[in-house]
């Protein structure tokens, strides 16, 4: 006796090797083409200056290293805000997702 709200055993059906083969190219694509972009804008990027990096006493070597980390943190959110930058890297993303 089955019970008729279980699934079936049987497994999904398997893509294709043209859908494979699209799939590929669409990843290599959004890599491929989506870095030269993020290059560039990086490579014209200036950061701009915060008031939270003016305030860090920086001669300690505690500060220094909070200065720095403030730094690099203020750099990812000025670059991600910068669309010449964040556009091309949520298509390159998507890619890994694909």
């Amino acid at each position: 006796m089955s019970n008729p709200s279980t699934p079936s055993d049987s497994p999904p059906p398997t893509p294709s090797i043209l859908a494979w083969t699209l799939g590929f190219l669409l990843v290599g694509a959004a890599w491929g083409l989506t870095t030269p972009f993020i290059r560039r804008a990086a490579l014209h990027f200036h950061p701009a200056p915060h008031a939270s990096l003016e305030r860090v006493d920086t001669s300690t070597k505690a500060g220094w290293v909070r200065g720095k980390v403030l730094r690099g943190f203020w750099i990812v959110v000025d670059l991600l805000r910068c669309p010449g930058y964040a556009v091309p890297l949520v298509v390159n993303l998507t890619g890994s997702v694909w």
